[in-house]
């Protein structure tokens, strides 16, 4: 790395400093923009099985190593009367990870007995490549289908 001192006070010299702060932001940016989109189809009963696909598109610079997500059924009142948390990328090991710009599908198989209307997912976990964390509550764009 290049550093260039101001020879009186011994600070980086301003053009350093904002060449610093110009890539600090465009990271921040790359990052925040990044994504995994989600669009869930309207969820099946089939019998005392509840099935709800997931597509799900990785929009980071990176694979999605893994990503935990759980899907709760709800009835008119908003109790749950079913609910599943499964890994839907990765997790183990015949799983195979989400290449960046890449799409998949996943069906969650959710046992319930009761009557449902609605269905909320949310994300436990994402783990992109190198084992780098992010936070599924900034990083998850979540879209109903119709």
């Amino acid at each position: 790395m290049l550093y260039t001192f101001d020879n009186h006070s011994g600070a980086l010299s301003r053009s350093v400093r904002q060449l610093l702060l110009s890539v600090a932001l465009l990271s921040f940016v790359e990052i925040a923009q990044a994504k995994l989109s989600v669009q869930v189809d309207k969820a099946k009963q089939i019998g005392e099985k509840a099935v709800v696909k997931l597509t799900l598109k990785n929009t980071f610079p990176e694979k999605i190593e893994s990503a935990r997500a759980t899907v709760f059924l709800l009835n008119d009142d908003d109790k749950v009367v079913g609910q599943s948390a499964q890994w839907v990328i990765g997790g183990t090991k015949d799983k195979p990870a989400l290449a960046p710009k890449a799409s998949t599908t996943y069906n969650f198989v959710i046992k319930t007995d009761k009557p449902f209307t609605k269905t909320k997912l949310i994300f436990n976990r994402i783990i992109l490549e190198g084992g780098k964390q992010v936070d599924p509550t900034k990083n998850v764009e979540i879209e109903d289908k119709l």
